[in-house]
């Protein structure tokens, strides 16, 4: 028997579900779902990210819950210790997300859908990475995923970025799968890797670029000299489902593409 009553812990679940026509499985989702749209106002918000709603979970007695991370392991150990069957993913990479989407859709009796949606997806990359290697030059990118402290972006979000077209400027820290190993000591090493692109992603808040660029030394940083500080909304591209291989990557491809074309001579 396939799950029947699913309740997704992040996002990315339930985008994909949705995609693949499997949207009545679901009978709770996180609090910080914005895609697709309508399940917000379909399904009913047990979780944030570090925290859950335990009981009103059980209520809703679920054969399946489904998490990501490691952050959610003590819901997961909770959930579990109710006698709940619990999946948390953990994939970090582009290659992971589709393997998360085939997964997915096999558990729920659905490996065809999802195969689809994931052969789409690599279609999709496939053409933005051609585009890229026709720009005339490609930018190093600074990602930055949190400001207090500093956190560079994670793996997949640096292989968006060199699919996109540029080279991301911290590629040692992108393997880090905890952001705890991805913080950045010393701001200065921006200043020193001299990015030409500054995109952020503050997951919860508005990136804000002036408070990027007043930051001490950062005004000798290309980027900032030339205006190039960008935001990325996070539910585009720090979730790792479909939305950050798609959207997310499109986001990320057209301000790379904007800067090729302006520095082009």
């Amino acid at each position: 028997m396939f799950p029947s009553r699913i309740v997704c812990l992040t996002e990315e679940p339930t985008e994909v579900l949705y995609a693949i026509g499997e949207e009545q499985r679901i009978v709770g989702i996180s609090g910080f779902t914005v895609r697709p749209a309508r399940a917000r106002k379909e399904k009913p918000k047990v979780s944030a990210f570090t925290s859950a709603k335990i009981g009103e979970i059980l209520k809703l007695e679920p054969d399946l819950v489904i998490g990501f991370s490691d952050i959610q392991a003590d819901i997961a150990r909770d959930l579990i210790k109710a006698g709940v069957e619990v999946w948390i993913s953990n994939h970090r990479s582009v290659e992971g997300i589709l393997g998360y989407i085939r997964r997915l859709a096999g558990m729920v009796g659905r490996a065809e859908a999802g195969d689809e949606l994931a052969r789409r997806a690599e279609a999709h990359i496939a053409a933005v990475r051609e585009a890229a290697a026709q720009l005339p030059r490609r930018p190093r990118v600074y990602f930055e995923e949190w400001d207090e402290p500093l956190i560079t972006g994670i793996r997949w979000v640096g292989e968006l970025v060199r699919i996109a077209g540029g080279d991301d400027v911290f590629p040692e820290l992108t393997r880090e799968s905890l952001a705890r190993n991805r913080i950045l000591a010393d701001p200065a090493e921006v200043v020193r890797r001299a990015p030409d692109l500054i995109l952020g992603s503050w997951c919860g808040k508005r990136f804000r670029p002036q408070h990027v660029a007043a930051r001490p030394g950062w005004d000798a940083i290309p980027a900032v000299r030339d205006g190039e500080l960008h935001e990325i909304k996070s539910p585009l591209i720090l979730q790792p489902g479909p939305a950050a291989l798609f959207d997310g990557l499109d986001a990320i491809h057209a301000l790379v593409r904007q800067w090729a074309q302006r520095h082009a001579g």
